[in-house]
This record gives C-alpha cells, structure tokens and sequence, in this order.
C-alpha cells in the first residue's frame, strides 16, 4: 500500500517531467526556424560580399595593367618610401609586440623588395584583409554551426526517450498529454550542410542523460572562442577603413595591439597601413594619373566603391554571427534550466515499471527515542528503491504518522531528489 502510494506521486512527477522535456523540443523546434531564417540571411550577405570583392579584384586587375602610365613618377617615390614604411613598421612592432622582430623583419624586407609602389597606390592590402577576414568568419560559423547541430541532436535524444516512458506509461496518467505526440517530429533540415555524423549523438546520448551536466559544459569553450575573435575583428575595422596610425593604436588598448601585431606577423603587407606615417608614400598616393588617362581614374573611383561595400557586408555578416551566437547562448541557458529541471526523464526510457510502480518501500522502522527530548515522537526510517537505483535509507519526521497521506509524499519526494542528484 506505502508502495502504491509513494508510486503514485512518483508518476506525477514523470508526468510533470514528460512535459517539460515537450517544452523543451518545442524551443528547439522554435529555435530551428529562427535559425533557418538567420541562415538564409547569412547566405544572402555572403554572397553579395563575394560579389563586391570579385569586383574589387577585377578593378585592381585592371589598374595594374595601367600602372605603366605613371610607373616613372611613382617609382622614384617608392625607393624613398620602402626604407621609411620599414623603419616605421619595426619600430611599431619591436616596441608593442612580444617576439619576433627579426623574422618579421626580414620578411618585410624580401615583400618591399618584390612590391611595386602600385601596392601603395591602390590600397590593395584591404583586398588581403577582406578575404583573411572571410575565412576566419567561415571558421566561426562552421563551429557554430557544428554546436548548434549538437544542441539540436541532443534535445532530439532527451525527447525520443522521454517519449518512450510516455508510450509505456500512458495507461498509467490519468488523462492524455496535450499535444505531446504531436510535438514528436523531425527536426528542421539545415541549409547548406549535409546531414551531421550520427558521432555526436552517440557522443551527447550519455552526456545528456545525466541532468547535472549543463548545457554550458559543451558550449562554453566555443563562446568564449567567438567571442575573443569577433571582438579582434572588430578592433580591426578602425585601421583598415580610415588608414593606421601607431599612436592611435596604441591608445585604443590590447585587442588593437594585438590584432595588429599577428596581421603583421601573418602577413608583411599590414605594414603598409602605416604608408601615412612617411611622406615619399603619402606623395605616392596623391600621384593624379588622370591627367594622362582618365579611364584610370574612373577604374580607381570603381574599386574603391567595391570595396567600400565589400566591407560592410563583412561588417554585416559579423553582426549577423554576434546575433547566432547571443541567440544559441539564450537558448542553451534556458534549455540548460529545464535539462536540469526535467531531464532526468529520458534515463528511464530503458526500464521495467514494476506491477506496484516505480517506488518499492522495504523496511519502515520506528527510530530509537531523541535523547534531548524522550517525549517527542521518534523518527522514522524508510527504505526504499526508486527506478534503477541502489536502496536508499531516509526519514521522516516522528509528527507525521504513517498513515498521513503526507509522509509518502515525503519518501517520495526526498527519493526522487536523491534519484536526480
């Protein structure tokens, strides 16, 4: 009868945990369509950035096929101006970055040497950055997308297995679940990825069976990563837009710096964005070849509108990141909440109600007297089994007799918290 009683309580809560674990596959589901629209979003400013950036690169093109016509004055000017952008760049990285100057050093040696003031002239290295910035945004989203695949399997796992318990207990409930069976469908089909490895449900099968592990135990690390990056992407904005300064840099604090200090490692031609620091390159990129061909000028006007776009939809498509990943974070927050709250449910997915339920009650056992007060009733000790788990000893205060409705309550209640614990 204690047994009856006690399992009775338990199936409520399996009921209550059933519907939560709905909740959570219906913000899933919510979250997948949300997700389709930001990755549609994501497509479109893509490719019109690749757009703007294939422009750029075929005006560059044909300027350079038309730089012979100013190629004397320019010249003179770039052998003035090599020595100055060296003397500069080094003196700026050996006094801000950590290690390193004698390689850079000579790297930036050998690209003077094979540069032409044309490099200069048409600010080519902001093509460079364009597409160094691409592929660190398509880095960013693959991991996003990955995690936001492992979320999605995850919760996928949770609910099919919940939904198993609610099959085999349903006689047990005393009314249908609203809706329940009809929020068990397929999750929504990504955009541009194949189907995900069936590795990471095997992988979160066991991770997420367990309700003290958070969904913050797997996504942390990622946020945290994107973070660092999109936020040294976007110091990085403020030199290859409006030219680069060393003093302003250095007041703008260690993200710039260090930004600054690993584009210059990865690649010799940042040091051309501190050409406004001497003059012979200031000089090279007054030169007026107009003059003597109008259609460079024209040329020139046309890749500095490309790139002008090509820059905002990068800007655009890194607050479109910032926007997928403040989303993921809400949502693994609060699906980390209801995880711990109801995700329990889905481990008993594989067991076996016994015919007087879930919760079997042992031994009930009078305790021996408190010492400090002979006079109060004495506590008493329950043994009982819940589910899978090894026996569990608790007790029940002595002013709650057995035959209270409460004190099965209460067995079964602590049983259950020591159960998800």
């Amino acid at each position: 009868e204690m047994s009856a009683a006690g399992s009775k309580f338990i199936d409520t809560e399996v009921e209550n945990a059933i519907n939560g674990v709905k909740q959570m596959k219906t913000l899933m589901d919510k979250t997948s369509k949300d997700h389709q629209a930001i990755l549609h979003t994501l497509e479109e400013t893509k490719r019109r950035k690749e757009e703007a950036v294939q422009l750029a690169r075929e005006k560059e093109q044909q300027l350079a096929g038309k730089q012979e016509v100013c190629n004397e004055t320019m010249l003179a000017l770039w052998e003035e101006c090599k020595p100055c952008l060296k003397h500069t760049c080094m003196r700026f990285y050996s006094r801000t970055c950590r290690s390193g100057s004698g390689l850079v050093g000579r790297q930036l040696e050998e690209f003077l040497n094979h540069s032409s003031p044309f490099s200069v002239w048409v600010n080519g290295e902001r093509i460079d950055s364009l597409l160094e910035r691409d592929e660190r945004q398509e880095r960013q989203f693959e991991d996003l997308e990955e995690h936001f695949g492992l979320l999605e399997d995850g919760i996928d796992s949770i609910f099919q297995d919940s939904t198993q318990v609610y099959r085999r207990m349903y006689p047990f409930f005393r009314m249908p679940f609203g809706g329940f069976r009809e929020a068990f469908r397929p999750p929504v089909q990504h955009v541009r990825f194949p189907p995900r490895s069936e590795r990471f449900s095997r992988e979160l099968h066991p991770f997420f069976q367990h309700p003290h592990h958070g969904f913050h135990q797997l996504f942390q690390p990622l946020f945290e990563m994107t973070q660092r990056m999109l936020e040294e992407a976007q110091g990085g904005w403020e030199h290859s837009l409006g030219g680069f300064a060393p003093g302003r840099v250095l007041a703008t604090g260690w993200v710039d710096e260090r930004m600054v200090c690993r584009e210059i490692r990865r690649n010799s031609a940042g040091c051309l964005r501190m050409r406004d620091e001497c003059e012979k390159c200031r000089e090279i990129l007054s030169v007026d070849c107009g003059q003597t061909d109008p259609a460079q000028s024209q040329l020139r006007e046309q890749l500095e509108d490309a790139l002008r776009l090509a820059e905002r939809f990068t800007r655009r498509y890194d607050d479109l990141l910032r926007a997928f990943q403040a989303e993921m974070l809400n949502t693994t927050s609060l699906l980390d909440q209801l995880n711990r709250q109801f995700g329990w449910v889905s481990r008993l997915a594989n067991l076996t109600q016994g015919t007087d339920g879930f919760l079997q009650v042992t031994t009930v056992l009078s305790k021996a007297p408190n010492p400090e007060d002979p006079s109060a009733p004495p506590d008493t000790q329950v043994t009982v089994q819940l589910f899978d788990s090894e026996p569990l000893s608790l007790t029940v205060p002595g002013d709650i007799s057995w035959e209270d409705p409460r004190f099965m309550e209460i067995v079964a209640e602590q049983a259950l918290r020591h159960y998800k614990q």
